[in-house]
């Protein structure tokens, strides 16, 4: 290969020019020196060409290496070289690509004027980067993101074009998956909650003069009786059977799956047959289904309803739906019961609960953040502390957490409920800081509902800039439960992506779920907290003792910190100190308390400390 070599060199010029004097001299002792500076000359033009010829190499080795495809092509676009990585993607090598205009590789996915604002684009700036589609040598059709730079000669003019680009049909393979978990239920491959909200819109945002939806929520009776006498997998098989038979005898309807034995079926008619309809879905239903050599005669409760007649926003139906249904169980179930306004709040105290927890986070003034600190059992040391979310009713008082949360995710709030306490833990978090209390990692608790939905990073990125805190001083707490949560999807790369921010991770209520072992080889854990079912007992359970002993054995060995929880008394701590735990929280050193009552415990020890 021609290698070009530079004359703006002094050693050359010298050369060349005493090149003629080596024969017109006539004395031997200048011809002597003018052979020596062409000699020199021809010496440094030898070692440019070997510079020159390791840099092609080293370059043309780095392309070799390149994991992105690269062309060369000239101003037509004609190919003129390509990589091996090129081959590995589209599958052409290199003699059978060279010559060939590199458009003939694109698959028709791309309109005329895709085009005509590509090569505007790259006349105009002299690139272009963005995703394309294109063909393999065999036909199948793949995304690549590519970028694309044109060469210019001196003159300004086009002379070659280098292109680079990578197959991303993996990462939209799991764009897909992504959207697939959050919006279909894995089970059936049905729609979910999510997704039958937005198919109801959209219905009834499209309905016509003259049309109707006709809308049924199925409960399936005793499901659970179904799972402890033939097991949990011959259960989901019937689930899936279920949904199955459904989908098939309302083709053309939307089906969907809101979770455990709740099914959803929505159909557009201008029929106005409501009643028999539930009645003839009701009928089929409950025909028998064969699982594991067995008969299975299913009963089912029906809650229904009718747009536009029962309303015309997809919330208020899927409430008054849920209304009708728990008032047809209360009927003792195996019953059908439609709407009617008078299913009101005072017939569902459930709905009740719902509907205020609805206005307390539109209001926001109902709902409070109390704080529970941890602490050394040893010496009482303040090391952290948790943010618990409590609703003061204005009618109830104060509302168990057991009571609305349940409920919460039952009805789709979790995700509103879980942002409202990122945001005021945050903007607590931040007022302490700036107001010289105690620098303590502030734990937040995270819902399935928060991870599966995918914008728990940007609220937490877009909170931490808003109060000007650091990923270090909030921690995620996640319970077993929610790490097994097939909503979530495969949680190892997206704990990953958070811990490297800087966020601490702990798994809470740790021992009551399946996997623990399983996860914590595998996950970017700082912290478990043991469940307080183990620490109740303490010291007199030999059961617990060994448990909690264990643990804190199976954790120091792994490098984590352990946060005993429900620590009440003194002889629970100083069994815990014996075992080596660092970290307790519960009842014996503080309960939950408003940040206001905290600060003032915080007080005297602060005033006392700026007195010295």
């Amino acid at each position: 290969m021609w290698l070009p070599i530079s004359l703006n060199r002094p050693l050359v010029w010298v050369a060349l020019a005493a090149l003629p004097a080596c024969i017109w001299l006539t004395d031997a002792m200048l011809r002597m020196v003018a052979v020596s500076l062409v000699i020199f000359g021809l010496w440094d033009v030898w070692r440019q060409v070997r510079q020159q010829r390791q840099r092609y190499r080293l370059s043309q080795s780095a392309i070799n290496l390149a994991s992105d495809a690269i062309v060369v092509c000239d101003a037509d676009n004609r190919v003129m070289a390509v990589n091996p990585a090129f081959t590995e993607i589209t599958g052409y090598n290199s003699q059978e690509i060279v010559g060939r205009k590199l458009e003939t590789l694109a698959a028709p996915r791309h309109d005329k004027a895709f085009y005509q604002n590509f090569w505007s684009t790259l006349k105009a700036t002299g690139c272009w980067e963005g995703e394309m589609w294109n063909r393999r040598k065999h036909g199948d059709e793949y995304p690549e993101w590519l970028k694309v730079r044109a060469i210019t000669d001196k003159q300004g003019n086009i002379s070659h074009f280098i292109s680079l680009f990578t197959d991303i049909s993996v990462q939209k393979a799991r764009e897909h998956d992504l959207r697939r978990i959050g919006y279909e239920d894995p089970l059936t491959g049905l729609p979910n909650r999510r997704r039958l909200h937005d198919l109801m819109t959209s219905r009834l945002r499209h309905l016509r003069a003259g049309e109707s939806l006709d809308i049924a929520l199925i409960d399936i009776d005793g499901l659970k009786s179904v799972n402890d006498s033939l097991g949990v997998e011959q259960g989901d098989r019937l689930l899936a059977r279920f949904a199955q038979r459904l989908a098939g005898y309302v083709a053309g309807s939307v089906v969907g799956r809101l979770g455990g034995d709740e099914f959803m079926v929505i159909r557009t008619t201008t029929f106005d047959d409501h009643d028999p309809w539930i009645a003839s879905l009701r009928e089929h239903m409950c025909r028998p289904f064969e699982v594991s050599d067995h008969l299975l005669r299913l009963g089912i409760t029906i809650g229904s309803c009718r747009a536009p007649e029962d309303g015309c926003d997809s919330g208020v139906l899927f409430q008054r739906l849920e209304s009708a249904l728990y008032s047809a169980k209360r009927l003792g179930r195996n019953h059908s019961l439609r709407f009617r306004p008078a299913l009101d709040k005072q017939d569902n105290p459930q709905l009740a609960l719902v509907s205020d927890l609805r206005a307390a986070l539109i209001s926001g003034d109902q709902l409070e953040l109390h704080y529970q600190t941890q602490h050394h059992p040893g010496t009482g040391e303040l090391l952290g502390m948790e943010a618990l979310l409590r609703w003061r009713h204005p009618l109830d008082g104060m509302i168990s957490p057991g009571d609305f949360i349940p409920l919460a995710e039952r009805h789709g709030l979790m995700a509103e409920l879980g942002s409202w306490v990122i945001e005021k833990a945050c903007a607590q978090q931040a007022h302490w800081q700036h107001g010289g209390m105690p620098k303590l990692i502030v734990w937040i608790n995270i819902s399935a509902l928060q991870l599966f939905q995918g914008d728990l990073e940007t609220q937490l990125n877009t909170c931490l800039k808003r109060y000007q805190l650091k990923p270090s001083q909030i921690g995620l707490e996640l319970t077993e439960s929610v790490l097994l949560d097939e909503r979530a999807g495969d949680m190892g790369p997206r704990l990953k992506a958070l811990s490297d921010q800087g966020y601490a991770i702990a798994i809470d209520d740790f021992g009551t779920g399946y996997s623990s072992l399983g996860y914590l080889k595998r996950l970017p854990v700082d912290k478990i907290k043991l469940d307080r079912a183990f620490i109740r007992e303490l010291p007199n359970s030999k059961a617990d003792a060994a448990i909690v002993k264990a643990v804190l054995a199976m954790a120091a060995g792994m490098g984590l910190e352990v946060v005993a929880e429900g620590v009440e008394t003194l002889e629970q701590c100083l069994f815990l100190v014996n075992a080596g735990c660092t970290i307790v929280q519960g009842f014996y050193f503080a309960r939950p308390l408003p940040a206001a009552e905290l600060e003032q415990r915080w007080a005297p020890p602060l005033l006392a400390a700026a007195a010295v």
